[in-house]
């Protein structure tokens, strides 16, 4: 019950009014990229949202539920993080071109940028390379700023034109501008050198001794590098080192880079985009390290998902790319945060 000390509820007819204006918005910005996707000649795709594994990333965190079959046994599953593996065999039996507007989840997030439960873009294409997923990147920003009028986003002071051209800057050459780091130098046989990044970041970064090699580059990367993105234009960050690669594959002519990029409007992350990795084997590698990680910080590990593995070795080359739609929403609506331009907010908050 709200009183004097206590605000209103999100349902509450005179905050809901406050907020109907964004949520309409969030309406027009779905039907116009919906529209723009099928010009293009994709699929709309609709994926489980209970999963064997909810990805297999270090510092993404998942909701785990029990499902109880008619006889009473019980099996774990996971509310997904991202469509992604879902994604990946549909590319696997034969799709080309498909896109989801996907509710995911995510445990230890809540913030002005942040909720446990939203709704993530994701989409896909086959036997094309990562130039043309950013091309789209850039094209689902501006479709959304022209479908709401607004001709800058903003956002905490800082500006940013959504149909100016967009600024491309390596990460590598990201570090040397706002950090004076050779990251590069950093990186030997595509594995990251802790003692030499340790050494380059000291006078940079608070540098616990437990910090691997990607606790460093991520505190870098955020306190001196992404500030510094997405100002007056786009910025699209690209050739993550080969130890964040992710789901990416690495660059054949520079295999100390992977075919990542990240958009960037305002300081603010809005998508994140591979050149899909589709050697089954290295995916393997890649998770099992995450996952060994993942205990060793947090006490808990999740399952590899063995289709999604064997659906890797069998789908075809291939990019796609995640970008957070509230996020996107609320920078096209004029919105502050993000529970401003979602229907119905996290349960239990006012």
């Amino acid at each position: 019950m709200s009183g004097p000390d206590q605000p209103s509820h999100w349902w509450s007819p005179d905050r809901h009014a406050d907020r109907r204006p964004f949520l309409l918005a969030r309406l027009e910005i779905m039907r116009a990229i919906r529209a723009w996707f099928d010009r293009q000649g994709f699929v709309e795709v609709e994926t489980g949202i209970l999963q064997v594994s909810p990805g297999n990333e270090t510092h993404l965190h998942a909701p785990r539920t029990e499902l109880v079959s008619a006889d009473g046994n019980r099996v774990s599953r996971y509310l997904r993080t991202s469509p992604e593996f879902a994604c990946k065999k549909l590319l696997a039996a034969g799709e080309q071109r498909i896109f989801e507007f996907a509710r995911v989840f995510r445990d230890r997030e809540r913030g002005d940028l942040h909720l446990p439960e939203f709704t993530m873009l994701e989409w896909y294409r086959a036997n094309t390379g990562y130039e043309a997923i950013m091309g789209d990147t850039i094209a689902v920003i501006a479709k959304s700023a022209q479908t709401t009028g607004i001709s800058s986003f903003s956002f905490r002071g800082r500006t940013c034109d959504p149909f100016a051209e967009p600024e491309r800057l390596t990460v590598a050459s990201a570090f040397d501008r706002f950090a004076g780091i050779d990251l590069l130098a950093t990186i030997r046989g595509g594995e990251g050198d802790r003692p030499a990044l340790a050494a380059a970041a000291k006078d940079r970064v608070r540098i616990a001794d437990d910090d691997t090699w990607s606790d460093i580059f991520s505190k870098v990367l955020v306190e001196h590098v992404e500030p510094q993105l997405g100002q007056g234009r786009l910025t699209l960050l690209l050739e993550y080192p080969a130890p964040e690669a992710a789901l990416a594959r690495t660059k054949p002519a520079d295999p100390r880079v992977a075919e990542r990029f990240e958009v960037y409007a305002c300081g603010v992350e809005l998508a994140n985009g591979f050149g899909e990795l589709t050697d089954a084997t290295e995916q393997r590698h890649r998770f099992t390290l995450s996952m060994d990680e993942k205990e060793r910080r947090y006490g808990e590990r999740y399952p590899l998902d063995d289709e999604f593995l064997a659906a890797v070795a069998r789908m075809p080359e291939a990019s796609g790319v995640a970008l957070g739609f509230d996020r996107l929403v609320m920078l096209a609506s004029g919105a502050l945060r993000i529970d401003q331009v979602v229907w119905t907010p996290p349960a239990g908050e006012a």
